[in-house]
């Protein structure tokens, strides 16, 4: 085994956005009043309307009730299987969520406009509790939700067997939001469709999600020109996935606190791959932060961190752990400091436990990540399965080496974090979590739905 070593003013604001808003300020100081403007309009307007669908309800089906609906209306869809029911809309700032249990989108052979179940072009969408799947349509990218307006914000749905849970049109300009989500089985057995695809969006936030077993394609691709993946678990278990991460033309990446692991049948040994398609003019910034992730490769070979022949700056790797086979990364400039690699004393490896056990070489191990264009990299949180997170509470003053903090003995309790009630209306927005603190579990992962299909 080896080691490897190498303001704003509180206004009420988290820590985490005034981390973003700084670190905005640098280039331009105009961003922060930009996130005022923001954050005050970022919910439905104060005489939007509620439109409730289901059996009883009435509207009899979502795409009859979107079909009504006027930009701020609410949508509150009953718990039920809903098939067949796909359509597309051009309406603004839209919210749809599934009530009583997670409202349930199956495609059963139909499409929208040839590309999926939902197909938006309406700005400021937010998507909660709900379940897509079956969409698949002839040009084998048919999505769950295909998106091409500005800002989505997706919250606790579950996207299976489609042929992409989510596609992104490439909208620049545009937030994207992802936590507390699971995403399974997606793909074509081509390699050219994924878990979700997001295209050359402005920012993507994808936390606190669940993405495993792909077929052919990847767990996450984005091609966005700021990513934040954070406190996920993106593991392929008995997949025929290629890469757990690709970021093919950069942009500023963070990649903090997730669990990564490649399976036996993977069809591609990197686990994550960042500028492999090299630069696009869309993505200004090159710089990747790797910090306390736990990798795992249980192929027989693999490369944890690849850097595409364009990523000229050092990407930092600082904190992980690596365990399996293969190479920490290709790139020789690359930063690495206080890594570990070799036999970490996971609690359960069989079953895809990789919290640290008593004597692991990882405990108080790791140092202090610092900050990265004003963005901390210290990991504020941990993923809890399924598709949910937790405070992470170090036992000592040294922050150990992965993406779980060693919990003692006792395993004590941590308080379970509810998602935020956000909206991906601007980067500040997105990435703040500090106020969200509950001790109930969110709703989260393929749930039972109550009530009969409704045709």
């Amino acid at each position: 085994m080896t080691f490897q070593s190498a303001s704003l003013t509180d206004q009420g604001y988290s820590l985490l956005e005034r981390q973003i808003v700084a670190a905005r300020m640098k280039p331009r100081a105009s961003f922060a009043l930009l996130m005022l403007v923001l954050l005050a309009g970022s919910g439905p307007s104060a005489d939007a309307a509620t439109l409730r669908v289901g059996r009883q309800r009435t509207y009899k089906t979502p795409c009859a009730a979107i079909a009504a609906a006027v930009p701020g209306d609410v949508i509150e869809i009953d718990a039920a299987l809903y098939r067949g029911d796909v359509c597309a809309w051009s309406t603004n700032n839209l919210t749809l969520r599934g009530v009583n249990g997670r409202a349930h989108l199956a495609a059963a052979g139909k499409n929208s406009q040839g590309k999926g179940i939902w197909v938006s072009s309406g700005n400021d969408t937010l998507i909660e509790n709900v379940e897509f799947s079956g969409a698949v349509v002839p040009d084998e990218n048919g999505a769950g939700i295909r998106y091409s307006g500005v800002n989505l914000t997706v919250r606790n749905c579950y996207f299976h067997d489609n042929q992409e849970g989510i596609l992104e049109g490439n909208v620049a300009g545009s937030n994207i939001l992802i936590e507390n989500s699971e995403f399974e089985n997606n793909g074509f057995h081509d390699g050219q469709s994924h878990n979700l695809y997001i295209g050359h969006a402005a920012t993507l936030t994808f936390r606190f999600n669940y993405s495993h077993r792909a077929i052919a394609g990847h767990l996450l691709k984005s091609r966005a020109a700021v990513n934040y993946i954070l406190y996920n678990r993106l593991t392929e278990e008995n997949g025929t996935g290629s890469y757990e991460i690709n970021v093919p033309n950069g942009g500023t990446t963070y990649v903090i606190g997730n669990l990564i692991q490649q399976g036996t049948r993977s069809q591609n040994s990197t686990l994550l791959s960042y500028l492999e398609e090299g630069i696009a003019p869309q993505n200004p910034g090159h710089d990747l932060y790797v910090v306390n992730n736990t990798f795992v490769n249980r192929a027989t070979s693999g490369t944890f961190v690849f850097m595409g022949a364009s990523g000229n700056l050092p990407a930092l790797i600082q904190n992980n752990i690596f365990s399996g086979p293969g190479v920490v990364t290709n790139q020789t400039s690359a930063v690495l400091t206080t890594n570990f690699s070799g036999v970490p004393g996971f609690a359960d490896k069989q079953h895809n436990d990789y919290h640290l056990t008593a004597g692991s070489p990882a405990i108080d191990a790791g140092t202090d990540p610092g900050l990265a264009n004003g963005f901390s990299l210290k990991p504020q949180f941990e993923y809890a399965h399924p598709a949910g997170s937790e405070e992470r509470l170090p036992l000592g003053k040294t922050i150990d080496i992965g993406a779980y903090e060693y919990r003692g003995a006792a395993q004590r309790a941590r308080p379970i974090i509810q998602p935020t009630g956000l909206r991906a209306h601007s980067v500040a927005h997105v990435v703040s979590a500090e106020r969200e603190v509950r001790f109930s579990a969110p709703i989260c992962g393929p749930l039972l739905v109550p009530g009969e299909a409704i045709q």
